[in-house]
């Protein structure tokens, strides 16, 4: 049995010094799931260089391909969820992340359902990595014994760039649900239904991208979710979260060049020269104070109109669920100013 992970004074300083988050992952991971592929200490000691991480890239690569006797290095995407390891991430990397970094907090608990399957849908924003759904899943999970598992855009499973800073499979095995309809359908449908509870945000990449200016505004729902809502039976427990907007504030988008470099955002802020020197804070976000509103449960197929056509119902669910919202964010602001 591995022993489990103890924080030293070294993931502390990570911890708190932005460009070591990488690192704090990927020592977890090792530390569980050794991997010579991975990176090494050499390496870790230049992601807190100014442009070290280059460095750090081009040594791996190197070593990957000496190892494969000349032949292009490639990463495995094979992987399979691993709750086991999901809940000694929680434990013991997410919990000072979430509750001394983002000081996350869960409102209305009475209000989560005894059992599942569930679909939670959340508002998106801050336009980096998603702290604001990563934190929920841990506050969920330390309410209830679910196994959460966070709706993911194929980017985090496919992008070159992911695949070199996070350990092999990563998104994978902590749960992560690529979002396609094959793959939403079938975690939703495991054999133990009952515990199974799905992170979806409706917004889609719209959410994310929609930058500064209009941070607080909720764009247009995708409504697929609640096709399989209706279908499956599958109650919908909304969620709206405050304090996401700052995890990369004042932030643009850019269109245009997210689509050379084949990303669906590319955002544009005063932080992106220290990312281009500190690449290794891809996976860090400036500190928040996150607070998660949980809503009254909804099952729409009880709110179908006879007779109503499918494209119509699902479009119509979805914009009046989008309005009920809109109406929850504008109220909360209001009572915090």
């Amino acid at each position: 049995m591995t022993q489990p992970y103890r924080f030293s004074w070294f993931d502390w300083f990570c911890l708190w010094y932005p460009p070591g988050w990488l690192i704090l992952f990927n020592r977890h991971w090792q530390h569980y799931k050794p991997d010579a592929n991975g990176w090494n200490w050499l390496e870790y000691g230049l992601f807190l260089l100014p442009c070290g991480f280059y460095l750090a890239l081009a040594n791996r690569w190197l070593r990957l391909k000496v190892r494969s006797l000349g032949r292009s290095p490639t990463l495995s995407l094979s992987a399979e969820p691993d709750p086991v390891y999901q809940k000694a991430f929680q434990e013991e990397i997410l919990t000072p992340i979430v509750t001394r970094y983002f000081r996350a907090t869960l409102h209305y608990v009475e209000k989560l359902p005894a059992n599942g399957p569930l679909i939670v849908a959340m508002n998106h924003a801050g336009m980096c990595f998603p702290w604001d759904f990563v934190s929920l899943g841990f506050l969920i999970g330390k309410q209830r014994d679910w196994f959460v598992q966070p709706l993911a855009h194929p980017i985090f499973f496919d992008h070159p760039w992911l695949m070199w800073w996070l350990p092999n499979g990563w998104a994978q095995v902590l749960g992560g649900v690529r979002a396609e309809r094959q793959s939403l359908e079938t975690a939703l449908q495991g054999n133990d239904a009952k515990k199974h509870v799905l992170l979806y945000a409706p917004e889609s990449w719209r959410g994310l991208s929609k930058g500064w200016q209009q941070r607080y505004q909720l764009a247009t729902f995708d409504p697929s979710f609640l096709r399989l809502s209706v279908r499956d039976r599958v109650p919908v427990l909304p969620v709206v979260c405050i304090g996401s907007e700052y995890l990369h504030p004042l932030t643009l988008n850019l269109p245009w060049l997210a689509r050379r470099l084949g990303m669906p955002l590319f955002p544009l802020s005063p932080l992106v020269l220290v990312f281009v020197l500190f690449p290794s804070m891809g996976v860090w976000a400036m500190r928040s104070r996150l607070h998660y509103y949980v809503q009254p449960i909804e099952r729409p197929w009880e709110q179908i109109e006879p007779k109503e056509k499918t494209q119509t119902r699902t479009y119509r669910l979805a914009e009046a669920l989008r309005s009920r919202l809109q109406t929850v964010i504008d109220q909360l602001r209001r009572e915090q100013r």
